[in-house]
Protein backbone atom coordinates (compact mmCIF):
# COMPACT_ATOMS: atom_id res chain seq x y z
CA UNK A 1 0.00 0.00 0.00
CA UNK A 2 0.95 3.61 -0.56
CA UNK A 3 0.68 6.73 1.20
CA UNK A 4 -1.47 8.14 -1.24
CA UNK A 5 -3.18 5.53 -3.42
CA UNK A 6 -5.33 6.62 -6.13
CA UNK A 7 -9.23 5.24 -6.89
CA UNK A 8 -9.31 2.65 -10.27
CA UNK A 9 -10.78 5.51 -12.01
CA UNK A 10 -7.95 7.76 -11.05
CA UNK A 11 -5.58 5.84 -12.27
CA UNK A 12 -7.44 4.86 -15.35
CA UNK A 13 -7.22 8.56 -16.28
CA UNK A 14 -3.94 8.85 -15.51
CA UNK A 15 -2.20 6.08 -17.25
CA UNK A 16 -4.99 7.10 -20.46
CA UNK A 17 -3.11 10.37 -20.51
CA UNK A 18 0.18 9.05 -20.16
CA UNK A 19 0.16 6.47 -23.08
CA UNK A 20 -0.91 9.30 -25.24
CA UNK A 21 2.14 11.13 -24.29
CA UNK A 22 4.21 8.54 -24.17
CA UNK A 23 6.85 9.18 -26.93
CA UNK A 24 10.62 9.45 -26.94
CA UNK A 25 11.97 6.05 -26.04
CA UNK A 26 11.87 3.88 -22.84
CA UNK A 27 14.29 6.93 -21.01
CA UNK A 28 11.78 9.47 -21.84
CA UNK A 29 8.63 7.09 -20.84
CA UNK A 30 10.07 6.37 -17.71
CA UNK A 31 10.91 10.24 -16.47
CA UNK A 32 7.24 11.09 -17.91
CA UNK A 33 5.62 8.11 -15.46
CA UNK A 34 8.29 9.48 -12.68
CA UNK A 35 6.87 12.93 -13.26
CA UNK A 36 3.45 11.91 -13.40
CA UNK A 37 3.19 9.30 -10.39
CA UNK A 38 6.09 10.10 -8.25
CA UNK A 39 6.60 13.69 -8.65
CA UNK A 40 3.12 15.22 -8.99
CA UNK A 41 1.03 12.63 -7.80
CA UNK A 42 2.95 10.63 -5.34
CA UNK A 43 1.50 6.90 -5.90
CA UNK A 44 4.43 5.87 -5.90
CA UNK A 45 7.81 6.81 -3.46
CA UNK A 46 10.84 7.27 -5.18
CA UNK A 47 12.58 4.65 -3.37
CA UNK A 48 10.25 2.47 -4.69
CA UNK A 49 10.34 3.93 -8.19
CA UNK A 50 13.98 3.74 -8.41
CA UNK A 51 13.81 -0.13 -7.62
CA UNK A 52 11.48 -1.00 -10.33
CA UNK A 53 13.13 -0.42 -13.15
CA UNK A 54 15.84 -2.51 -11.63
CA UNK A 55 13.63 -5.60 -11.61
CA UNK A 56 11.94 -4.99 -14.99
CA UNK A 57 15.61 -4.63 -16.78
CA UNK A 58 15.99 -8.39 -15.65
CA UNK A 59 13.23 -9.45 -17.49
CA UNK A 60 12.56 -9.79 -21.49
CA UNK A 61 10.47 -7.38 -23.02
CA UNK A 62 9.94 -3.71 -23.25
CA UNK A 63 10.83 -1.97 -20.06
CA UNK A 64 8.78 1.07 -19.62
CA UNK A 65 5.65 -0.76 -20.64
CA UNK A 66 6.33 -3.20 -17.80
CA UNK A 67 6.87 -0.49 -15.50
CA UNK A 68 3.76 0.68 -16.40
CA UNK A 69 2.25 -2.99 -15.44
CA UNK A 70 4.62 -2.84 -12.01
CA UNK A 71 3.15 0.31 -10.89
CA UNK A 72 -0.42 -0.45 -11.92
CA UNK A 73 -0.36 -4.30 -9.73
CA UNK A 74 1.72 -2.05 -6.28
CA UNK A 75 -1.41 -0.14 -6.59
CA UNK A 76 -4.56 -1.92 -7.98
CA UNK A 77 -3.54 -5.51 -7.95
CA UNK A 78 -4.33 -7.45 -11.16
CA UNK A 79 -7.10 -5.08 -12.34
CA UNK A 80 -4.59 -2.38 -11.66
CA UNK A 81 -1.92 -3.77 -13.75
CA UNK A 82 -3.48 -4.88 -16.47
CA UNK A 83 -5.40 -1.49 -16.69
CA UNK A 84 -2.00 0.55 -16.92
CA UNK A 85 -0.45 -2.05 -19.22
CA UNK A 86 -2.51 -1.87 -21.61
CA UNK A 87 -3.42 1.89 -21.26
CA UNK A 88 0.70 2.26 -21.95
CA UNK A 89 -0.05 0.21 -25.66
CA UNK A 90 -3.26 0.73 -26.68
CA UNK A 91 -2.95 4.32 -28.19
CA UNK A 92 0.33 3.73 -29.96
CA UNK A 93 -0.84 0.46 -31.36
CA UNK A 94 -4.02 1.70 -32.92
CA UNK A 95 -1.81 4.52 -34.71
CA UNK A 96 0.87 1.89 -35.79
CA UNK A 97 -1.75 -0.14 -37.36
CA UNK A 98 -3.26 2.63 -39.02
CA UNK A 99 0.14 3.56 -40.21
CA UNK A 100 0.96 -0.04 -41.21
CA UNK A 101 -2.45 -0.30 -43.83
CA UNK A 102 -1.52 3.07 -44.77
CA UNK A 103 1.99 1.91 -45.92
CA UNK A 104 0.55 -1.38 -47.34
CA UNK A 105 -1.52 0.03 -49.81
CA UNK A 106 0.82 2.89 -50.26
CA UNK A 107 4.20 1.73 -50.33
CA UNK A 108 5.00 1.41 -54.17
CA UNK A 109 3.62 4.79 -54.79
CA UNK A 110 6.07 7.41 -55.76
CA UNK A 111 5.62 10.34 -53.63
CA UNK A 112 5.16 7.73 -50.77
CA UNK A 113 8.84 6.08 -51.67
CA UNK A 114 10.58 9.28 -51.92
CA UNK A 115 8.72 10.38 -48.34
CA UNK A 116 10.12 7.36 -46.77
CA UNK A 117 13.70 7.67 -48.12
CA UNK A 118 14.26 10.27 -46.08
CA UNK A 119 12.59 8.50 -42.98
CA UNK A 120 15.00 5.65 -43.90
CA UNK A 121 17.73 8.15 -43.32
CA UNK A 122 16.56 9.43 -40.55
CA UNK A 123 16.41 6.01 -38.92
CA UNK A 124 20.10 5.30 -39.80
CA UNK A 125 21.25 8.53 -37.26
CA UNK A 126 18.47 7.50 -35.17
CA UNK A 127 20.17 3.73 -34.84
CA UNK A 128 23.83 5.56 -34.67
CA UNK A 129 22.39 7.46 -31.44
CA UNK A 130 21.36 4.66 -29.40
CA UNK A 131 24.01 2.91 -30.05
CA UNK A 132 26.40 5.83 -28.77
CA UNK A 133 23.91 5.84 -25.82
CA UNK A 134 23.75 2.77 -24.90
CA UNK A 135 27.68 2.11 -25.02
CA UNK A 136 28.29 5.03 -22.87
CA UNK A 137 26.01 3.50 -20.34
CA UNK A 138 26.69 -0.15 -20.35
CA UNK A 139 30.78 -0.23 -21.30
CA UNK A 140 32.18 1.36 -18.13
CA UNK A 141 34.62 -2.24 -17.85
CA UNK A 142 37.47 -3.28 -19.79
CA UNK A 143 35.81 -6.87 -19.99
CA UNK A 144 32.14 -5.54 -21.05
CA UNK A 145 34.08 -3.76 -23.63
CA UNK A 146 35.18 -6.94 -24.97
CA UNK A 147 31.90 -8.65 -24.69
CA UNK A 148 30.26 -6.03 -27.04
CA UNK A 149 33.03 -6.47 -29.67
CA UNK A 150 33.34 -10.39 -29.11
CA UNK A 151 28.61 -10.09 -29.74
CA UNK A 152 29.57 -7.79 -33.03
CA UNK A 153 31.81 -9.64 -34.35
CA UNK A 154 29.88 -13.30 -33.66
CA UNK A 155 26.98 -11.19 -35.76
CA UNK A 156 28.96 -9.83 -38.55
CA UNK A 157 31.72 -12.26 -39.19
CA UNK A 158 29.85 -15.32 -38.31
CA UNK A 159 26.25 -14.54 -38.86
CA UNK A 160 25.41 -16.54 -35.31
CA UNK A 161 22.36 -16.25 -34.29
CA UNK A 162 21.07 -13.07 -31.95
CA UNK A 163 19.48 -15.81 -29.01
CA UNK A 164 22.68 -17.45 -29.13
CA UNK A 165 24.72 -14.81 -28.86
CA UNK A 166 22.43 -12.76 -25.99
CA UNK A 167 21.59 -15.70 -23.80
CA UNK A 168 25.58 -16.82 -23.95
CA UNK A 169 26.72 -13.38 -22.91
CA UNK A 170 24.33 -13.69 -20.07
CA UNK A 171 25.44 -17.36 -19.53
CA UNK A 172 29.04 -15.75 -18.89
CA UNK A 173 28.34 -13.06 -16.57
CA UNK A 174 26.36 -15.34 -14.77
CA UNK A 175 29.42 -17.15 -14.10
CA UNK A 176 32.09 -14.48 -13.74
CA UNK A 177 30.06 -12.40 -11.53
CA UNK A 178 30.38 -15.56 -8.69
CA UNK A 179 33.97 -14.98 -9.16
CA UNK A 180 35.31 -11.47 -10.51
CA UNK A 181 32.53 -9.16 -9.81
CA UNK A 182 34.43 -6.57 -10.56
CA UNK A 183 34.95 -7.08 -14.12
CA UNK A 184 30.80 -6.22 -14.43
CA UNK A 185 31.25 -3.41 -12.35
CA UNK A 186 28.80 -4.97 -9.97
CA UNK A 187 28.18 -3.27 -6.25
CA UNK A 188 28.12 -5.09 -3.71
CA UNK A 189 24.75 -5.97 -1.70
CA UNK A 190 23.74 -3.46 1.39
CA UNK A 191 21.18 -5.37 2.87
CA UNK A 192 20.34 -9.39 3.44
CA UNK A 193 17.39 -10.79 1.06
CA UNK A 194 13.83 -10.13 3.32
CA UNK A 195 12.97 -13.63 5.05
CA UNK A 196 9.55 -13.67 4.64
CA UNK A 197 8.35 -16.84 2.41
CA UNK A 198 8.73 -17.07 -0.95
CA UNK A 199 5.55 -16.40 -2.84
CA UNK A 200 5.33 -19.59 -5.11
CA UNK A 201 1.64 -20.10 -5.53
CA UNK A 202 0.89 -16.88 -6.83
CA UNK A 203 4.08 -16.89 -8.85
CA UNK A 204 2.67 -20.52 -10.31
CA UNK A 205 -0.78 -19.57 -11.08
CA UNK A 206 -0.15 -16.27 -12.68
CA UNK A 207 2.32 -18.96 -15.13
CA UNK A 208 -0.81 -20.96 -15.44
CA UNK A 209 -3.34 -18.02 -16.29
CA UNK A 210 -1.16 -16.24 -18.38
CA UNK A 211 0.65 -18.53 -20.26
CA UNK A 212 -2.93 -20.22 -21.54
CA UNK A 213 -3.96 -16.05 -22.35
CA UNK A 214 -0.26 -15.84 -24.67
CA UNK A 215 -1.18 -19.65 -26.11
CA UNK A 216 -4.99 -19.17 -26.79
CA UNK A 217 -4.48 -18.00 -30.58
CA UNK A 218 -1.60 -20.23 -31.31
CA UNK A 219 -3.77 -22.69 -30.60
CA UNK A 220 -6.71 -21.55 -32.12
CA UNK A 221 -4.57 -20.87 -35.77
CA UNK A 222 -2.69 -24.07 -35.64
CA UNK A 223 -6.51 -26.28 -35.26
CA UNK A 224 -7.97 -23.89 -38.19
CA UNK A 225 -5.09 -22.79 -40.45
CA UNK A 226 -2.11 -25.61 -39.94
CA UNK A 227 1.39 -25.22 -39.09
CA UNK A 228 1.87 -23.95 -42.62
CA UNK A 229 0.15 -21.03 -42.76
CA UNK A 230 1.94 -18.02 -42.47
CA UNK A 231 -0.22 -16.90 -39.61
CA UNK A 232 0.93 -19.52 -37.53
CA UNK A 233 4.88 -18.68 -38.12
CA UNK A 234 4.24 -15.43 -37.48
CA UNK A 235 2.53 -16.17 -33.98
CA UNK A 236 5.27 -18.88 -33.25
CA UNK A 237 8.32 -16.60 -34.54
CA UNK A 238 7.15 -13.29 -32.38
CA UNK A 239 6.27 -15.68 -29.73
CA UNK A 240 10.04 -16.80 -29.18
CA UNK A 241 11.01 -13.20 -29.99
CA UNK A 242 8.78 -12.40 -26.65
CA UNK A 243 11.52 -14.97 -24.52
CA UNK A 244 14.98 -13.70 -25.92
CA UNK A 245 13.78 -9.61 -25.90
CA UNK A 246 16.69 -8.49 -23.61
CA UNK A 247 18.26 -5.30 -24.25
CA UNK A 248 15.55 -3.24 -25.87
CA UNK A 249 14.02 -2.49 -28.65
CA UNK A 250 16.88 -1.80 -31.21
CA UNK A 251 18.10 -5.43 -29.86
CA UNK A 252 14.47 -7.08 -30.96
CA UNK A 253 14.56 -5.22 -34.30
CA UNK A 254 18.80 -6.81 -35.02
CA UNK A 255 17.04 -10.22 -34.47
CA UNK A 256 14.04 -9.52 -36.31
CA UNK A 257 16.12 -8.18 -39.35
CA UNK A 258 18.01 -11.36 -39.62
CA UNK A 259 14.70 -13.73 -39.33
CA UNK A 260 12.10 -11.46 -41.00
CA UNK A 261 13.93 -10.37 -44.06
CA UNK A 262 17.11 -12.78 -44.55
CA UNK A 263 14.93 -16.20 -43.14
CA UNK A 264 11.68 -15.56 -43.71
CA UNK A 265 11.75 -13.06 -46.63
CA UNK A 266 8.73 -11.32 -45.60
CA UNK A 267 9.98 -7.98 -45.96
CA UNK A 268 12.76 -5.95 -46.93
CA UNK A 269 15.67 -4.48 -45.41
CA UNK A 270 14.29 -0.67 -46.07
CA UNK A 271 11.03 -1.73 -45.38
CA UNK A 272 12.47 -2.51 -41.87
CA UNK A 273 13.91 0.70 -41.89
CA UNK A 274 10.37 2.14 -42.60
CA UNK A 275 8.75 0.76 -39.83
CA UNK A 276 11.45 1.68 -37.14
CA UNK A 277 10.76 5.20 -38.46
CA UNK A 278 7.28 5.09 -38.06
CA UNK A 279 7.04 3.67 -34.47
CA UNK A 280 9.68 6.23 -33.57
CA UNK A 281 6.67 8.91 -34.39
CA UNK A 282 4.03 7.07 -32.31
CA UNK A 283 3.82 7.02 -28.63
CA UNK A 284 4.00 3.73 -27.02
CA UNK A 285 7.04 0.90 -26.50
CA UNK A 286 9.50 1.06 -29.58
CA UNK A 287 8.92 -2.26 -29.68
CA UNK A 288 5.51 -1.78 -31.70
CA UNK A 289 7.52 -2.25 -34.84
CA UNK A 290 6.59 -5.97 -34.39
CA UNK A 291 2.54 -4.86 -35.09
CA UNK A 292 4.18 -3.39 -38.34
CA UNK A 293 6.28 -6.52 -39.56
CA UNK A 294 3.22 -8.81 -38.60
CA UNK A 295 1.09 -6.72 -40.90
CA UNK A 296 3.25 -6.88 -44.09
CA UNK A 297 3.97 -10.50 -43.54
CA UNK A 298 0.42 -11.62 -43.37
CA UNK A 299 -0.46 -8.70 -46.05
CA UNK A 300 1.66 -10.68 -48.63
CA UNK A 301 0.58 -13.98 -48.24
CA UNK A 302 -3.44 -13.41 -47.03
CA UNK A 303 -4.98 -16.74 -48.57
CA UNK A 304 -7.67 -17.08 -47.30
CA UNK A 305 -8.45 -14.00 -46.60
CA UNK A 306 -8.36 -11.00 -48.37
CA UNK A 307 -5.12 -8.85 -47.91
CA UNK A 308 -6.56 -6.31 -45.53
CA UNK A 309 -7.82 -8.74 -43.26
CA UNK A 310 -5.08 -11.13 -43.02
CA UNK A 311 -2.62 -8.31 -42.24
CA UNK A 312 -5.19 -7.35 -39.24
CA UNK A 313 -4.98 -10.75 -37.99
CA UNK A 314 -1.28 -10.65 -38.74
CA UNK A 315 -1.00 -7.33 -36.44
CA UNK A 316 -3.19 -8.33 -33.84
CA UNK A 317 -1.58 -12.14 -33.05
CA UNK A 318 1.43 -10.05 -33.50
CA UNK A 319 0.65 -7.63 -30.56
CA UNK A 320 -0.90 -10.16 -28.52
CA UNK A 321 1.99 -12.44 -28.79
CA UNK A 322 4.61 -9.62 -28.04
CA UNK A 323 2.82 -8.12 -25.21
CA UNK A 324 0.52 -10.72 -23.71
CA UNK A 325 4.15 -12.38 -21.90
CA UNK A 326 4.80 -9.19 -20.53
CA UNK A 327 1.89 -9.30 -18.58
CA UNK A 328 3.54 -12.96 -17.28
CA UNK A 329 6.71 -11.92 -16.57
CA UNK A 330 5.54 -9.15 -14.31
CA UNK A 331 2.72 -11.10 -12.45
CA UNK A 332 4.86 -13.90 -12.02
CA UNK A 333 7.74 -12.08 -10.64
CA UNK A 334 6.81 -8.91 -8.99
CA UNK A 335 6.26 -11.04 -5.89
CA UNK A 336 9.77 -11.36 -6.02
CA UNK A 337 10.92 -8.06 -6.71
CA UNK A 338 12.99 -7.24 -3.25
CA UNK A 339 14.57 -10.98 -3.99
CA UNK A 340 15.92 -10.39 -6.92
CA UNK A 341 17.59 -7.20 -6.33
CA UNK A 342 19.61 -9.13 -4.08
CA UNK A 343 20.31 -11.75 -7.30
CA UNK A 344 23.85 -10.56 -7.46
CA UNK A 345 25.08 -13.78 -9.98
CA UNK A 346 20.86 -12.52 -11.94
CA UNK A 347 22.42 -8.81 -12.22
CA UNK A 348 26.21 -10.20 -13.36
CA UNK A 349 24.10 -12.59 -16.45
CA UNK A 350 22.07 -9.23 -17.14
CA UNK A 351 24.96 -6.62 -17.27
CA UNK A 352 26.95 -8.79 -19.45
CA UNK A 353 23.75 -9.49 -21.81
CA UNK A 354 23.56 -5.63 -21.72
CA UNK A 355 26.91 -4.93 -23.05
CA UNK A 356 26.72 -7.54 -25.60
CA UNK A 357 23.73 -5.81 -26.92
CA UNK A 358 25.71 -2.59 -28.02
CA UNK A 359 27.57 -5.17 -30.53
CA UNK A 360 23.91 -6.52 -31.45
CA UNK A 361 23.27 -3.03 -32.44
CA UNK A 362 26.90 -2.07 -34.00
CA UNK A 363 25.38 -4.98 -36.14
CA UNK A 364 22.22 -3.44 -36.75
CA UNK A 365 24.00 -0.07 -37.67
CA UNK A 366 26.15 -1.05 -40.27
CA UNK A 367 23.33 -3.47 -41.26
CA UNK A 368 21.17 -0.88 -42.07
CA UNK A 369 23.69 1.51 -42.98
CA UNK A 370 24.29 -1.00 -46.18
CA UNK A 371 21.03 -0.98 -46.91
CA UNK A 372 19.78 2.47 -46.62
CA UNK A 373 23.04 4.01 -48.65
CA UNK A 374 23.53 1.50 -51.52
CA UNK A 375 20.92 0.09 -53.84
CA UNK A 376 22.53 -3.35 -54.53
CA UNK A 377 25.40 -5.84 -53.19
CA UNK A 378 27.54 -8.35 -55.00
CA UNK A 379 26.37 -11.34 -54.61
CA UNK A 380 29.99 -12.74 -56.30
CA UNK A 381 31.74 -11.41 -53.52
CA UNK A 382 34.81 -12.94 -52.36
CA UNK A 383 34.16 -16.94 -51.02
CA UNK A 384 36.24 -15.96 -47.87
CA UNK A 385 34.11 -12.98 -47.16
CA UNK A 386 31.31 -13.84 -44.80
CA UNK A 387 29.16 -10.84 -45.67
CA UNK A 388 28.70 -9.29 -49.19
CA UNK A 389 29.86 -5.86 -50.10
CA UNK A 390 27.88 -3.07 -51.62
CA UNK A 391 28.00 -2.25 -54.96
CA UNK A 392 29.83 1.44 -55.16
CA UNK A 393 27.74 2.24 -58.50
CA UNK A 394 24.59 2.20 -56.12
CA UNK A 395 25.78 4.73 -53.80
CA UNK A 396 22.45 6.48 -53.15
CA UNK A 397 23.78 10.53 -52.70
CA UNK A 398 20.55 12.00 -51.30
CA UNK A 399 20.29 9.37 -48.80
CA UNK A 400 23.60 9.64 -47.42
CA UNK A 401 23.11 13.91 -47.31
CA UNK A 402 19.67 13.08 -45.29
CA UNK A 403 21.86 11.02 -42.92
CA UNK A 404 23.94 13.52 -42.09
CA UNK A 405 21.48 16.33 -41.87
CA UNK A 406 19.81 13.80 -39.64
CA UNK A 407 22.91 13.13 -37.90
CA UNK A 408 23.63 17.23 -37.16
CA UNK A 409 20.06 17.85 -36.16
CA UNK A 410 20.22 14.62 -33.58
CA UNK A 411 23.53 15.06 -31.74
CA UNK A 412 24.30 18.92 -33.02
CA UNK A 413 20.91 20.75 -32.51
CA UNK A 414 19.27 18.07 -30.10
CA UNK A 415 16.06 17.97 -32.16
CA UNK A 416 13.72 15.42 -30.67
CA UNK A 417 13.38 12.44 -33.06
CA UNK A 418 9.64 13.25 -34.09
CA UNK A 419 11.34 16.19 -35.33
CA UNK A 420 14.06 14.79 -37.11
CA UNK A 421 12.03 12.39 -39.01
CA UNK A 422 9.66 14.93 -40.06
CA UNK A 423 12.53 17.15 -41.75
CA UNK A 424 14.01 13.88 -43.44
CA UNK A 425 10.93 13.00 -44.65
CA UNK A 426 10.58 16.55 -46.08
CA UNK A 427 13.88 16.13 -47.31
CA UNK A 428 13.00 12.80 -49.22
CA UNK A 429 10.17 14.32 -51.12
CA UNK A 430 12.28 17.26 -51.93
CA UNK A 431 15.28 15.02 -52.99
CA UNK A 432 12.37 13.19 -55.39
CA UNK A 433 11.00 16.69 -57.33
CA UNK A 434 15.40 17.23 -58.11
Amino acid sequence: MTENRPTFPELLRVFARIGLLSFGGPAGQIALMHRELVDERGWVSEDQYLHAPNFCHLLPGPEAQQLATWVGWKLHGLRGGLAAGLLFVIPGAVVMLALSVLYGFAAKLGWFAALFLGIKAAVLAIVVQALLRIAGRALNTRFKQGLALAAFAALFLYNLPFPLVVLGAGALGFLVSAFRPDWLALKPMAASPPASPRPWGQSLRAIAVWGGVWAAPLVLVLVTLGPDHRLWKIGAFFSQLAVVTFGGAYAVLAYMAQEAVSGFGWLTAGEMADGLGLAETTPGPLILVTQFTGFLAAFRAPEPFSPLVAGLLGAGLTTWVTFAPCFLWIFTFAPWIERLEHAVKLKGGLAALTAAVVGVIANLALWFAGHVLFGRFDSGAPADLPFSLPVWESFDPAAALLAALSAVLLFGLKWSVVRVLAVAALGGLVAAQL
